[in-house]
């Protein structure tokens, strides 16, 4: 059968979804993405590749995957219709807002750079008031060429030496740090949820800044600076050479984010709303590339 390749950009709710391969009889992103393609009448095997893989409970505002579809549909991806009918066959919590005709020989998975956004704002110690300068520090010794054994959960085969191109504060619009922005080729498997965590730590007095160091320098000595939780983490966005013109690399309007309570026990009920508007902010960005 004759096709054509295309990437497409999409996002997602990580609480939607147990993560995003897929696995039988559960609903994960992948698997969403083929049941969509198989109702309209376009799946293949091995028509699908997604560019960055991610833990259940991690949102994504911009993934890409690669899709070779029949030639036949050629004429509707430039047009919308085929965002359309993708979209009209997803489940809710899943969104397909760009598609692009390309080479039948790109690979989705040679990305030059991801970027995750973490809110720190979520992990039950984040202190109300934030010392940036300590902050930015922190975030500072995890830039760079590192063996980041003791920062992810290290998969059998894997080179745990990686570079970190950004690791700094997020502001929000208004000034207040909400969280850290993170920038690599390529991340390990819970990488920037143990960086969250260490950095966090040394905001709240958790763990200090020689306990990065040590992680960092004396991989071969196990230390646990701990693991964020999922909830805070989103993918904001992937470059390659195919996906230049999809985002304009600007940072999300939080102007509007809530601040959390003081009170550790009113911290819990504010979870709530802090995932809500992690959720409202992806659907805002998803609509303004839609319309």
């Amino acid at each position: 059968m004759d096709s054509v390749r295309v990437v497409v950009a999409f996002g997602y709710h990580g609480d939607a979804f147990h993560g995003s391969q897929v696995q039988p009889g559960i609903r994960t992103v992948e698997g969403s993405l083929r049941r969509a393609l198989e109702r309209l009448g376009w799946w293949s095997e091995g028509c699908l590749e997604m560019s960055s893989r991610t833990d259940a409970g991690v949102s994504v505002r911009m993934n890409l995957a690669r899709i070779d579809l029949p030639s036949s549909v050629s004429e509707s991806i430039e047009g919308g219709n085929l965002l359309r009918a993708v979209n009209n066959n997803l489940p809710i919590g899943i969104v397909v807002w760009k598609a692009r005709m390309v080479p039948r020989g790109t690979r989705i998975r040679h990305s030059y750079s991801r970027h995750y956004l973490y809110r720190t704002e979520v992990i039950s110690d984040w202190p109300q008031e934030v010392d940036v300068n300590l902050l930015s520090e922190a975030c500072s010794l995890l830039e760079g060429h590192h063996d980041f054994t003791n920062l992810c959960r290290l998969e059998e085969g894997k080179d745990p030496v990686r570079t970190i191109d950004e690791c700094e504060p997020w502001l929000s619009s208004d000034g207040r740090v909400i969280g850290i922005s993170v920038k690599s080729q390529a991340f390990l498997w819970n990488q920037v949820r143990r960086i969250a965590s260490a950095v966090s730590g040394v905001a709240s007095g958790r763990n200090t800044l020689d306990d990065i160091r040590s992680a960092l320098e004396k991989p071969e000595v196990p230390l646990d600076l701990g693991r964020a939780p999922s909830d805070g983490l989103m993918l904001w966005s992937i470059e390659n050479e195919e996906s230049e013109g999809m985002t304009d690399g600007a940072m999300p309007d939080t102007s509007w984010f809530s601040l959390p309570p003081r009170d550790s026990r009113e911290h819990t009920r504010w979870l709530a709303l802090a995932r809500l508007e992690m959720a409202t902010l992806l659907e805002r960005e998803w609509l303004k590339r839609l319309n």
